[in-house]
């Protein structure tokens, strides 16, 4: 039951008809699946879409301890323990951050006098902040209040039961927290989100027919997402939270989601599929200072205090960290991968909104790719490539990049050499089974 074209273009924003007319999906192979091309020509820079997400889920580590004020991280004995919030507290529904940028500066500097320029250029409006009165979830705005309630939350909301352990739905959570550990990757919430959109739905067959459209997997490849997600003893664990996961959210449409096979199912779809999204009030602000025209010396004076300030929160709190979590995105899991990429995703609203924009210029008929490994790793070797695609989205790239390098040795460290023994199999083995469609 594949969604319609009209579904797949409807989570568009803003420039949603400029989609219609510049891009369509078509059907590649029976390897790749589909795929997402030009029908005009769409200039570098441009912006080709932007998309708000089906579903959207801050990561459960993330959320908990923004309200504490701490952080986790690993210990040297390889327990978490907790440490100085590093994240921002986000709206519930865009994940938008609501902290304002100087408030966010002071924090992660640790110094509270830390004042900021242009302070006109943060765009969190304090003013607006909304709490559902059941259970006082924060949200950015009215809006986004109404939206949650309108679409999941009257599932999802514990009530006055929000900080009751016993509640089904605290209970999953924390069975999560206890298997899936930073960084972190996905979100069971995710799931609860899908589950509860349905549950809310007038119309309960399109919303099955949009999340059905994502790309599926192979019982063994679905095992392998799980295992990566959960651990070596995933088995156990999987079927302890298809157990709570259940007792939280049961509905009879979708009664299948339910059973064994299909909970793996769902699990392995949002493993695969979950855009990582992050937002900061600090980077929008500081994006907006780089986007100012100013005379040459101004410009060199903001620009060295905005060095210095990352230098004082690395020295203060180490790594800078977004608010972070993970979203279904129709149109944008129709773009295949490639190591170089004609467009590349970007969340510069500070919220949940996806924009894909052209890296260069893009001919009609051209397939639109982005990249699913970061600019650091789309630098290393063809082999190192292949492992990291291999080991998180289960397929081998034969883009035009990959396939240039076919020729050069697979090792490039000793290191690389002994994991790759370890594993026993040829990178090129499983290239006949190549999928980079997520």
């Amino acid at each position: 039951m594949a969604a319609s074209m009209c579904d797949v273009f409807s989570f568009c924003v803003g420039v949603a008809g400029r989609a219609r007319v510049a891009v369509e999906v078509r059907f590649v192979s029976s390897a790749k699946g589909k795929g997402l091309f030009a029908t005009q020509p769409i200039q570098k820079g441009e912006t080709i879409f932007i998309e708000r997400p089906l579903v959207a889920a801050q990561f459960l580590w993330n959320a908990l301890y923004r309200y504490r004020g701490e952080h986790i991280s690993p210990t040297p004995e390889g327990c978490w323990a907790q440490q100085p919030l590093r994240m921002e507290e986000t709206c519930d529904h865009c994940l938008r951050a609501l902290e304002k940028a100087e408030e966010n500066a002071q924090r992660l500097t640790g110094k509270p006098g830390q004042v900021l320029p242009h302070p006109e250029l943060c765009t969190v409006r304090k003013d607006l902040h909304q709490n559902c009165p059941h259970c006082q979830v924060t949200y950015c705005s009215t809006e986004c209040l109404l939206a949650a309630a309108e679409q999941y939350h009257r599932v999802l909301c514990p009530g006055p039961s929000q900080d009751d352990p016993l509640h089904p739905l605290n209970k999953l959570q924390e069975a999560w927290r206890s298997v899936h550990y930073p960084p972190e990757t996905a979100s069971i919430m995710l799931m609860a989100r899908m589950v509860a959109t349905v549950k809310q739905a007038k119309d309960k067959d399109r919303w099955i027919r949009l999340f059905s459209q994502f790309c599926n997997k192979t019982a063994n490849e679905e095992e392998e997402i799980v295992h990566k997600l959960l651990g070596d003893k995933f088995k156990g664990q999987l079927e302890l939270l298809r157990r709570l996961f259940t007792e939280a959210l049961y509905e009879e449409a979708l009664s299948q989601w339910f059973t064994p096979d299909g909970f793996r199912s769902l699990f392995a779809l949002v493993g695969t599929n979950g855009q990582g999204i992050g937002t900061s009030s600090l980077s929008q602000w500081v994006h907006a200072c780089d986007a100012l025209e100013l005379k040459p010396q101004d410009r060199e004076q903001l620009d060295a205090f905005i060095d210095q300030l990352y230098k004082d929160i690395e020295t203060a709190t180490g790594e800078f960290l977004n608010c972070e979590g993970s979203g279904l995105f129709v149109l944008q899991s129709c773009c295949n991968h490639s190591c170089v990429p004609n467009a590349e995703t970007s969340f510069p609203e500070n919220n949940f909104l996806l924009h894909v924009t052209a890296l260069e210029d893009i001919k009609p008929g051209e397939e639109i790719c982005i990249s699913y490994l970061d600019c650091c790793q789309r630098e290393r070797s063809r082999h190192s490539r292949h492992k990291i695609l291999r080991e998180n989205y289960l397929f081998v790239c034969s883009c035009p990049k990959c396939l240039a390098e076919a020729d050069e040795p697979n090792m490039t460290s000793e290191e690389e050499d002994d994991e790759e023994d370890e594993e026993g199999e040829p990178e090129d083995a499983e290239l006949g089974d190549e999928m980079t469609d997520v």
